[in-house]
């Protein structure tokens, strides 16, 4: 049998003869095959130059064992304020001209700031919320089937456990999750001008300052009041990594929830698999790869080279752009065994690159499995006869977004 990774490659073969020269990045994705990496993407040289929505024209790096290298090397930057940063939208350049966050700074600035947060995302602490977060997945479901025999999952289910779970974390009252979402698809959304971008950030800053003066007023167990005790951090500071966390906390994985279960539903053996399990390393297993198969940060990580870097013998200067594309890195078939373009849930995929690698690796990965765990079984195992209620190719996909995954996913059972 013709393996899936063949057949795109065959599909994929009219870009390549160009793919070699300066094209436009992000690339389309073909509508057949929503799951999957642009086929030019896939099909891109290891190293190559792309051209972004400014005119500049970045290092495009997408193989496995050189984006994980690039990730971790001292020679790389993430600081989006170094010249030759190649930003994905016009939003975030003019954001990080207004103050850069703590994600997009090197160290040890990064590692002062994440040294402050790590103790709350740590694996033991995460794994004490497990049975709230459990609490929280079956009540949702459990209005899903008192309201009928059919629901948007995104609304219903996929959006709200993330938001429910990070507000808490952090303190910010759930009841403001409408206004923080609306607030939140500006500021990832690739359409929105500089104007609407710094216009939603300055909104939900203004919101979680005022939610950092009632902390100031009334301390409680979360991470803003914590944050709020820190001497060295003004207000707006705590405020702007509130909006970070925020953002991150519920945007990537209510998107890998939606996109994660319409994956699986595509694949009925998978879903018959996922289904079946009560083994929590063999769902802690499924996660990882449904994880590496979609890699929802499609857009590649921003880095800025801080010295002569020499990358599969091409040579990248000082002050270059990097668009390490771990997409395409987490179907590399050198890095995976088998068929990488396959959604195989009994495969070994721990050392995929969803969360990046190095010192930017995800602080909140650990939230995120948890929360994927809980999401995918109480989903399955609950509603047996779950189903897409609509044809996989007509769905509303997020091409509009930094973040992949669905604005809706209607389903039945």
């Amino acid at each position: 049998m013709t393996s899936r990774h063949a057949v795109r490659k065959e599909r994929a073969a009219q870009v390549t003869e160009s793919v070699t020269e300066v094209g436009a990045f992000p690339m389309p994705r073909d509508a057949r095959c929503p799951f999957d990496p642009p086929p030019g993407l896939i099909q891109a040289p290891p190293v190559s130059r792309v051209r972004i929505w400014d005119g500049s024209q970045p290092w495009l790096i997408t193989g496995y064992q050189a984006v994980r290298g690039l990730l971790a090397d001292p020679r790389v930057s993430a600081d989006a304020t170094r010249a030759g940063y190649p930003f994905s939208t016009v939003g975030l350049a003019a954001s990080v001209k207004r103050g850069n966050t703590f994600m997009s700074m090197d160290d040890p600035e990064h590692a002062r700031y994440r040294r402050m947060l790590t103790s709350y995302f740590s694996i033991k602490r995460i794994d004490r919320m497990r049975p709230g977060i459990q609490r929280m997945a079956d009540e949702l479901v459990d209005d899903m089937l008192r309201s009928g025999n059919s629901a948007d999952l995104v609304s219903a289910f996929a959006l709200p456990l993330p938001s429910m779970v990070i507000c808490e974390l952090l303190g910010v009252p759930y009841a403001e999750r409408d206004e923080f979402q609306r607030l939140a698809q500006v500021s990832i959304s690739t359409t929105s001008s500089a104007e609407q971008a710094l216009a939603a950030a300055d909104e939900m800053l203004a919101l979680i300052r005022d939610v950092v003066e009632l902390k100031a007023a009334r301390p409680g167990p979360d991470i803003l009041t914590h944050l709020v005790s820190q001497r060295e951090l003004t207000r707006d500071q705590v405020a702007a990594i509130g909006r970070v966390l925020l953002l991150a906390g519920h945007e990537t994985t209510a998107n890998m929830i939606a996109l994660g279960t319409a994956a699986v539903l595509a694949h009925p053996e998978q879903a018959a698999y996922l289904r079946e399990q009560d083994d929590p390393e063999r769902i802690a297993g499924a996660v990882e790869e449904i994880l590496r198969y979609l890699t929802i940060v499609h857009h590649g990580r921003r880095r800025v080279a801080r010295a002569e870097i020499a990358v599969d013998g091409t040579v990248i200067k000082q002050g270059e752009g990097l668009i390490l594309a771990i997409e395409s890195a987490n179907r590399d078939p050198s890095a995976f065994e088998g068929d990488p373009d396959v959604l195989d849930l009994t495969r070994a995929s721990r050392h995929h690159l969803a969360f990046a690698f190095g010192p930017h690796q995800c602080l909140a990965q650990a939230l995120a499995r948890v929360e994927l765990q809980v999401a995918y079984r109480t989903v399955f195992r609950r509603i047996e006869t779950l189903r897409l209620d609509t044809a996989l190719t007509d769905l509303p996909y997020k091409h509009d977004m930094r973040i992949y995954g669905l604005h809706e996913l209607p389903v039945r059972w």
